[in-house]
């Protein structure tokens, strides 16, 4: 399904958006529920992956596809590796076969994993025959994504002796690490972060009946963030349910905006956008996105759309994600008329005052590319291809935008 968004304005100074839980928060709960089923858990991502996860946690057949849910992958790899006496095997898209898994699965193997790869070397689909862990030392290089790294931190309080893992080289995205840890906290699992060190002890009890509510989803919030950016000044968007001290990494946003204009204050878990001035007129904004590389489309196209260059650092991930997104940005940008440079870790967006009109965005089966890609509307119209695509993680995000004032026509 395509959708054109014509030339928009918010429909009055103060709209109000409430987003479900946060995806990643969702997804490293649902495990740790699984694992310990007292656990309950309100305000969870309605988002596709966190419904494929739902479902995967729950299925009993030995075969198991996860379709595009990069995390799900990952997660479930750890997970099925300690369910003893179950053979899965854990396939999904032909983009996910394309995505690699290797780092992780070597990091279970050197645990005592039995994991086989069933194609592709190094890529899934995977078989894995579930079996008792008892060694707890492993270690990782410290840039790889940290969702190998959550994936063991999650299964460790299952483990025997738990686990000890040693990261070489210097960390990145240490906010999705640290989420981890705190929510294994929550549920009483202790653990340690200490230099390069992580350490989570064995919990061979179940944990006491605990109900845990998921923060909203800050990359969803990116995009409100990027409307405001883009709106009159005067104009809020009051958005729920967010901490002001949040486990997310994407949180940085409330930063990042500042230089766009855009103050953000909270008061009773909701959270207000207000338009306050007009963007740093400095002429070009640059940000290391290594531990929020989520916001970079958003970050890009909000330049993009206010005419300011940027430069984009820490990016290194995104080329595993549901497309190469760096190429991606790259090719839309310049189809509305922007010139952009790319390496395999950087974006560099040249500043530039014309936005090409009615202009086919491709989405690439990459819903962050629908989402980021929309707030364009409110300075010219556009299109977006395969729109449907949101549904990995906001799937009532056209109708939210509708609701403040934004034409879609489908």
């Amino acid at each position: 399904m395509n959708i054109t968004l014509q030339k928009s304005q918010i429909a009055n100074s103060q709209s109000k958006i409430t987003i479900t839980g946060s995806k990643s928060e969702s997804n490293r709960l649902l495990l740790l529920k699984a694992l310990y089923p007292s656990i309950n858990l309100e305000n969870v991502s309605n988002s596709d992956d966190s419904c494929l996860m739902t479902d995967a946690l729950k299925s009993t057949s030995n075969v198991v596809d996860i379709h595009h849910a990069g995390t799900a992958m990952r997660f479930l790899t750890a997970y099925f590796s300690i369910q003893e006496g179950r053979e899965v095997t854990l396939t999904g898209s032909k983009r996910m076969k394309e995505r690699p898994i290797q780092i992780l699965v070597e990091a279970l193997q050197e645990l005592g994993a039995e994991i086989e790869y069933v194609e592709n070397s190094g890529y899934p689909p995977i078989k894995i025959k579930g079996k008792k862990l008892t060694k707890n030392r492993v270690s990782l290089q410290a840039n790889v994504s940290s969702q190998y790294i959550s994936a063991l931190l999650l299964i460790a309080s299952k483990l025997e002796n738990g686990i000890e893992l040693t990261l070489e080289g210097e960390i990145t995205s240490v906010p999705y690490i640290k989420m981890t840890l705190s929510l294994l906290d929550e549920i009483g699992v202790e653990s340690s972060f200490i230099g390069n060190i992580i350490t989570v002890k064995p919990n061979t009890q179940n944990s006491t009946p605990n109900t845990l509510t998921v923060e909203s989803d800050w990359s969803s919030a990116s995009y409100y963030f990027s409307i405001a950016a883009l709106c009159e000044v005067g104009t809020e968007i009051i958005l729920s349910s967010y901490k002001e001290n949040s486990l997310q990494g994407d949180s940085v946003l409330v930063e990042i905006y500042k230089s766009f204009g855009v103050e953000t204050t909270f008061e009773n878990n909701t959270m207000t956008l207000v338009k306050s001035s007009i963007a740093n007129c400095q002429s070009s904004i640059e940000f290391d996105l290594a531990n929020a590389p989520d916001i970079a489309q958003t970050i890009a196209v909000t330049c993009f759309a206010l005419g300011l260059a940027c430069n984009l650092t820490g990016l290194h991930t995104l080329k595993i994600k549901e497309t190469d997104r760096l190429v991606a940005l790259k090719t839309e940008i310049e189809k509305l008329g922007g010139n952009v440079n790319i390496t395999d870790k950087s974006l560099h967006l040249s500043a530039s005052n014309t936005i090409k009109e009615y202009v086919p965005i491709a989405t690439y089966n990459d819903h962050r590319m629908a989402m980021a890609f929309a707030p364009l509307a409110l300075k010219t119209p556009i299109v977006i291809e395969e729109a449907e695509v949101v549904s990995k993680s906001y799937p009532t995000f056209w109708n939210d935008l509708e609701s403040i004032g934004f034409k879609i026509t489908k």
